[in-house]
């Protein structure tokens, strides 16, 4: 009878289940580098993804910036603009005062005075002159008081000249303020006297 002998096997078992141990211990390093790797070029890809998308932001911020920057000078052209439109309508507006006011001031004038000097600052006009007699005077404030243009006529001075004439006159100063627009708003007003 033949003889068995199980030592062998027992080895070559041993030896089998130990090549299929460093087998799978090889096949599981293997997948924890791939592992490691595919995690790893993930995350770089999702943080190059995002480095570019800060890069269109950072050129997209630059963009806006400079286009405030355009706004904001834009803004200050349109200011200086407006500032010179609103100037222009001011004068324009108040073109036809001076004519206004010229035209009141020989209309309004009584015989017997005469105006040495006229100086307007801002709407408030100074009137010199001489005139014959006080009356006159009076009569020349009442006049300018009702006229569409001009208010608040004041007597400053009134005094006689010192020179030995004929003709005693008298030295006068008023302060009147001019208006804008006339006091009053005839339908068929045009401006002009007839």
């Amino acid at each position: 009878m033949a003889s068995l002998n199980l030592l062998p096997w027992r080895e070559k078992a041993k030896e089998k289940s130990r090549k299929n141990f460093i087998t799978m211990v090889f096949f599981a390093g293997i997948a924890g580098v791939s592992t490691v790797y595919v995690g790893n070029h993930w995350m770089q890809g999702n943080l190059d993804y995002q480095d570019q998308r800060n890069a269109r932001i950072k050129s997209e911020t630059k963009k806006l910036d400079i286009t405030i920057a355009d706004i904001k000078k834009l803004d200050v052209k349109r200011k200086a603009l407006l500032d010179r439109i609103g100037i222009i309508d001011n004068l324009q507006s108040t073109r036809p005062s001076i004519v206004h006011l010229f035209d009141e001031m020989v209309v309004s004038l009584p015989q017997g005075v005469f105006l040495t000097s006229l100086r307007q600052r801002g709407n408030n006009i100074k009137i010199t002159g001489k005139s014959e007699s006080s009356a006159r005077v009076s009569t020349y404030m009442d006049k300018l008081n009702a006229s569409d243009w001009l208010s608040s006529t004041k007597l400053n001075i009134i005094s006689k000249d010192r020179r030995k004439s004929d003709i005693q006159l008298r030295s006068f100063e008023l302060n009147v303020t001019q208006l804008l627009k006339p006091k009053k708003h005839d339908s068929d007003y045009r401006g002009d006297r007839s």
